[in-house]
């Protein structure tokens, strides 16, 4: 047992006092024995060593890819004269989403929007509904949550849940309207509900 903590206390000793690892090699080639078994566990600590290191290479390069793409979608957003103007208008407008046979309404008292919705927004059939229903899942689940945690999020952006069922056939309508809502949202309060920048060309 002393001879064990001793080889253990050895290795830890030229861990921290060996500085040049290229003459190390040629220790380790020596038989092993009790008097240089300390340079095994030296090979065994420099190999976890450098098994952190590359883990956390591996963490900090996946957290700047991230970075870098968050900062890059916000770089396209290009928000034209026009759409300015829309979204600097005073006078407030009311949408309203609505499906009759369902029941289903939402009534949308926003700036701008309906103007914005009927010069700037790419028009009815340009867009499938299936691809408005998967954005709009998107961004419902994130818009309900951050109504959830007004600490962190503009209370005054995020003020009342979204009721919207994934399994539920709103129509075309409902969809277009509630898409480009969201889509006149991100792009005038600068916000991001997805993964994806809200583009409209």
């Amino acid at each position: 047992m002393i001879l064990k903590r001793k080889v253990v206390s050895e290795a830890y000793w030229v861990v921290s006092s060996v500085n040049k690892f290229k003459a190390f090699p040629n220790k380790l080639t020596k038989p092993f024995d009790k008097t240089n078994g300390f340079f095994v566990l030296y090979y065994f600590n420099y190999n976890s060593m450098m098994l952190k290191v590359l883990i956390r290479i591996f963490f900090c390069s996946i957290l700047v890819l991230f970075i870098i793409q968050c900062s890059g979608s916000k770089k396209v957003i290009d928000i034209s004269k026009e759409e300015k103007e829309v979204f600097n208008q005073n006078t407030r407008d009311t949408v309203i989403i609505e499906n009759d046979s369902l029941e289903y309404e939402i009534i949308i008292m926003e700036i701008g929007f309906n103007t914005w919705l009927q010069s700037i927004a790419k028009p009815r059939g340009y867009y499938t509904q299936n691809y408005m229903e998967n954005r709009n899942r998107i961004y419902v689940m994130n818009w309900n949550q951050r109504v959830l945690e007004p600490l962190r999020f503009d209370p005054n952006l995020y003020e009342l849940q979204i009721n919207y069922d994934s399994n539920i056939d709103y129509g075309y309508e409902v969809n277009y309207k509630l898409y480009n809502y969201f889509i006149y949202f991100q792009r005038k309060y600068n916000q991001r509900l997805g993964p994806f920048a809200p583009r409209i060309n």
